[in-house]
């Protein structure tokens, strides 16, 4: 087929939504029985670019319909709408260890949709696409309001949702890495919860005095300034144990608490694992689950409902053996009923908002530079993020209206839960 004699229809149904909001790609006028490519591409803020693709027939009419029609083959197979985005992975020749993460909420993540006749499996960028489109994905809804917070010292940033208000609150923590990420929180907004995402490794005061904040770097009540008497935050986990919080949620952590507490007396514990590719697994830093009660977060005290997120896969931290563990904890205590575990066979570590690309293998910079495995099948992984993300926002609508906390991979040093 000559593309110059060809007026291929391309269309992306919304071209502009919420990265959690489904879309319809749709190609028409094509010779019916043509084999095509549907590709995407993005480009990272880091100046890295991604892609993904999946291989059509045109049916009977001329059309492909990406929401009904399987891809042949592809980063993806079988009928997969949203293929064009969670199977994302870096083009070829980028350097291994890659993850993408929206840093800047405020501008859409842009992914360039085209068509490609054939089923082709490289070299996109020295052919000349059919057709193609550009698509925004966005964290923050029109409205969302974002507050950059810096009062007593803190390193944070509040979404408000639109309107007046009062709304439900929620405290957003990241685990071992450190950084103010703000692009959960932003979509947590979107939704109607006002959420702070709140940086208690590496802030500015951390940065400036060498020394990591105590529980005192969180108590304090600035959302009941801005929202309503109801909200205020606490976010460690003992904490939440003595406070009257409406519900917790936990993605891809444990409660476990190692005595020394660092990730550097961990590391120089002996106990860390490599695989032939020389690939970190730190799960088994805490393995197995210490029966000690003085090294773990006594959830059997816990008196609000609590969601564990876990993949069954996760090497790079024993959640799913955590949640297992203070499972049987709580059913001991007689508060098992608090407790909802999302747990997913073939899902690995950190399991983010859907149709966020998955990662096995991260390069991770903490004490020093390590490629850290995270385990996971990119489909069940993709399966786990959509159905955990919807389960949590039931989650907190059913329980969230006064005080949240979600806890996502701790890793604090006061005997609090735990992760890298």
């Amino acid at each position: 087929m000559d593309s110059k004699q060809c007026c291929v229809k391309l269309s992306v149904q919304p071209s502009r939504g919420l990265l959690d909001e489904k879309f319809i790609v749709l190609v028409q006028s094509v010779p019916p029985g043509l084999q095509l490519t549907v590709h995407a591409l993005h480009q990272c803020e880091d100046g890295h670019s991604w892609e993904a693709f999946g291989h059509y027939t045109a049916d009977a009419s001329g059309n492909v319909n990406v929401s009904e029609d399987p891809s042949l083959g592809g980063t993806y197979s079988g009928v997969e709408p949203m293929g064009l985005l969670w199977s994302l992975t870096p083009i070829p020749g980028s350097k291994p260890g890659l993850r993408m993460r929206k840093m800047n909420v405020q501008t859409p993540m842009e992914v360039t949709i085209s068509v490609y006749q054939g089923h082709q499996t490289e070299g996109f960028m020295d052919q000349v696409a059919l057709a193609g489109v550009v698509v925004e994905r966005w964290y923050m809804a029109p409205g969302v309001r974002r507050i950059p917070i810096t009062e007593d010292g803190l390193t944070a940033t509040l979404f408000l949702p639109p309107g007046p208000g009062p709304f439900p609150g929620l405290l957003d923590l990241w685990g071992g890495e450190g950084k103010l990420l703000e692009y959960r929180a932003a979509l947590f907004a979107s939704h109607g919860i006002a959420s702070l995402a709140l940086d208690y490794l590496t802030p500015e005061i951390t940065m400036e005095t060498g020394k990591m904040v105590d529980n005192k770097y969180v108590e304090v009540n600035l959302m009941n300034d801005i929202l309503c008497e109801r909200i205020s935050f606490i976010c460690y986990f003992k904490n939440l144990i003595k406070s009257q919080f409406k519900c917790a949620v936990c993605v891809s952590g444990s409660h476990v608490q190692p005595v020394d507490g660092f990730l550097k007396e961990l590391l120089n514990a002996g106990k860390t694992r490599y695989n032939e590719e020389n690939q970190v697994m730190f799960r088994e830093l805490l393995l197995p689950i210490p029966t000690d009660p003085s090294l773990k977060v006594d959830v059997g005290r816990l008196q609000c409902p609590l969601l564990l997120v876990v993949g069954e896969d996760d090497q790079n931290w024993p959640a799913y053996e955590s949640a297992m563990d203070m499972k049987e904890m709580m059913e001991r205590a007689g508060n098992s009923h608090l407790l909802t575990v999302l747990s997913y066979l073939n899902a690995g570590h950190l399991i983010e908002p859907p149709y966020t690309p998955h990662f096995e293998q991260f390069l991770l910079c903490l004490v020093f530079a390590v490629m850290a495995l995270w385990g996971g099948e990119t489909l069940a992984h993709s399966r786990a993020q959509e159905d955990a993300w919807r389960k949590t926002l039931v989650f907190l609508r059913e329980n969230l209206y006064a005080t949240l906390v979600l806890a996502n991979k701790y890793f604090v040093y006061l005997g609090n839960i735990m992760d890298t």
